[in-house]
């Protein structure tokens, strides 16, 4: 049988797979969390959370990687006259993590990420992690599932504002780029961001969560 699936189609299957994150109990090791952003390749962001966890797991490291997901949210689309109902991924390209803090400090946990199968490398400033903020965190899972409601958007913007992440999980890493895309109806702005120093990759944010520069 040929699979005749376009890649938007096949990661959108993928992606209804994804239930809304059932977050595990941080161990009481005394070892502080946080969370951390990393940056996967287009479409394998579910592979990779699966991956890290597999590899976590078989090094005994399973009780640093606390928790490791791919946000997802809900779309509703007219397709062929009919409201159609599916679960596409919050930050396409990125899954969440929750490490030690500093997780650079700990080198079998921090090769066993940097070099999973997918994996990129983590975002921040040249490259080093930069924990995201726990409240904000908490606030995707909450929206995720239901609990609270999406904020409006502050700002209007056009294809090629240069704006800056000003809120929300990603806002400590400074990050600003390029308007790609702006989809009004979820309140979801594309980017187009710097990762390293010679390349962009796409970011998907709320439209609440930028401001022009």
């Amino acid at each position: 049988m040929v699979d005749d699936q376009t890649p938007e189609e096949a990661q959108e299957e993928e992606a209804v797979e994804e239930a809304p994150p059932l977050l595990a109990e941080v161990p009481d090791d005394g070892i502080r969390r946080r969370w951390y952003a990393v940056h996967a390749l287009s479409g394998q962001e579910s592979n990779v959370k699966k991956t890290l966890r597999v590899l976590a797991d078989q090094s005994g490291l399973g009780d640093l990687v606390s928790n490791v997901f791919v946000p997802m949210e809900e779309v509703a689309e007219m397709k062929a006259g009919e409201k159609k109902v599916s679960k596409r991924k919050y930050f396409p390209g990125y899954v969440l993590i929750q490490l030690p803090e500093h997780p650079e400090k700990y080198p079998e946990l921090w090769h066993l990420i940097k070099d999973a199968p997918g994996v990129t490398g983590f975002i921040g400033p040249q490259n080093l992690p930069v924990p995201l903020d726990d409240g904000e965190v908490n606030a995707i899972v909450e929206e995720i599932r239901g609990e609270r409601e999406r904020p409006k958007p502050k700002v209007e913007l056009e294809r090629g504002d240069r704006v800056k992440v000003i809120e929300g999980p990603l806002s400590r890493m400074e990050l600003t780029g390029t308007v790609d895309e702006i989809d009004v109806e979820r309140g979801k702005v594309r980017l187009m961001v710097e990762v390293f120093a010679d390349r962009l990759a796409p970011l998907d944010v709320g439209l609440w969560e930028v401001e022009k520069v």
